[in-house]
């Protein structure tokens, strides 16, 4: 696939329709961590069969904090036990799907610290106008520890909203020099994160940082995908741009997703992205692996 990689696709939303009820736990698909194991397992293996390089831990929403303030019972240690269970898992289905090539790769996710509070914010970011970096330093912490020492190949910091929190993981991500990370931020627009910043000044600062490998955009419309890259061409960054969008569709809640046609988003889009300088793609909220299989063949369309 030459400097292409394929990335995985939605977890919680996929782990919805397989049957389990993750859409209004404060814990989302992270609670399977302790209560179905396997099901995250056969998650990671059915994107890895549809043939994503790099597979995503079930971490996103899985803090010390958040474990133990909805997971009766659970300790620090425990709840850090779980965010290491989940690295275990994604690495024993890479072991268990045959590759077909290509180098797998397991990334650590860690999400907004919006995803603890429950209530919708990190598709806002409006809470870092309250909080110190030190805060957010601290809060995000145990987290990264956790992913790092169970030995991720790089980490995921996913559909951060703001620029002052990725200023702040930026920060963390100095006290473990040896880790390696990309940056995908939640757009509203074609110009701006979901807290207001210019997404192309939040790249630039995060690419500018040597233990940054990659950064662009997740958990963002389809549409706005092409405005949003189209404003990093004047980086010209050498490091691989990341589009991870969503499928489109609109959230209620008691309602779940909606508003999905038969189409994926990656169909009409995908070699536009490709032009634009996308190399690293994948999906968030709503993509399955049969989007990924799409993707895959696209792409290898695209590298003949």
């Amino acid at each position: 696939m030459s400097h292409f990689r394929i990335l995985d696709g939605g977890a919680g939303s996929e782990l919805q329709d397989l049957g389990y009820s993750v859409n209004e736990d404060p814990l989302w698909s992270a609670r399977l961590l302790e209560t179905n194991p396997s099901a995250i397992k056969e998650l990671h293996k059915s994107y890895l069969e549809a043939g994503a390089d790099t597979i995503i831990t079930v971490t996103y929403q899985a803090t010390v904090e958040g474990f133990q303030k909805f997971l009766p019972g659970s300790t620090r240690s425990k709840a850090e036990d779980l965010i290491k269970l989940g690295v275990r898992l994604a690495r024993e289905a890479c072991q268990e799907v045959p590759d077909a090539g290509t180098e797998r790769q397991v990334a650590g996710s860690i999400g907004p610290y919006g995803v603890f509070l429950h209530d919708g914010s990190e598709y806002t970011g409006n809470y870092v106008d309250q909080m110190t970096r030190k805060e957010l330093v601290d809060w995000h912490r145990p987290q990264m520890a956790s992913l790092v020492e169970a030995g991720v190949d790089m980490l995921a910091v996913e559909t951060i909203p703001s620029l002052p929190e990725a200023e702040a993981i930026l920060t963390l991500l100095e006290e473990f020099p040896t880790a390696k990370a990309y940056f995908t931020f939640s757009c509203k627009d074609g110009q701006h994160l979901c807290h207001g910043e210019k997404f192309s000044d939040a790249v630039k600062r995060v690419m500018a940082s040597d233990q940054v490998i990659a950064a662009g955009l997740n958990c963002t419309h389809p549409s706005h995908v092409s405005e949003l890259l189209g404003s990093l061409r004047p980086l010209h960054s050498t490091k691989p741009i990341i589009v991870k969008p969503n499928s489109g569709e609109d959230w209620q809640s008691g309602v779940g997703w909606y508003g999905r046609g038969e189409k994926s988003p990656f169909e009409d889009h995908v070699t536009d992205w490709v032009d634009k300088g996308a190399t690293w793609i994948g999906g968030c909220c709503r993509i399955k692996p049969r989007d990924i299989k799409k993707l895959k063949e696209h792409i290898t369309q695209i590298n003949k």
